[in-house]
């Protein structure tokens, strides 16, 4: 079982950075993909980005490529998301999710097994 909990959201103005964190207990394998995915009022649970455990692989999603950047810290049990550039279409609600899947799949909430809470962003013009 694997518990996953974020931390860091908060009100920021367009333009600034963000740091998200997702504290996880319970064992993630080198198979497993981590992730956060953001949903919008009104809106479906889009994916933000992903990392493979075992080799560090990144995927990202169009709408934050180059501006966010997915990591996890050795020791800590800690997956981050560093968001920079913020854009008022990046308000929304962002969820850490793990799961055992293909890369090929990891874009696709239905996939990952454990989520957690959430953790809100608003980003202010």
């Amino acid at each position: 079982q694997v518990q996953l909990v974020e931390s860091g959201g908060g009100l920021v103005q367009a333009g600034g950075s963000v740091r998200l964190s997702c504290a996880h207990s319970g064992r993630i394998i080198g198979s497993w993909h981590t992730a956060w995915f953001r949903q919008a009022p009104g809106q479906e649970r889009e994916f933000v980005a992903a990392l493979g455990w075992s080799g560090d692989s990144t995927y990202y999603g169009d709408a934050v490529m180059d501006r966010f950047t997915i990591s996890k810290e050795e020791g800590k049990n800690t997956i981050s998301l560093q968001m920079n550039n913020l854009k008022p279409e990046d308000t929304a609600i962002y969820y850490c999710a793990a799961g055992s899947l293909s890369r090929l799949i990891v874009r696709y909430s239905r996939h990952y097994r454990y989520w957690g809470q959430g953790t809100q962003v608003t980003v202010s013009s």
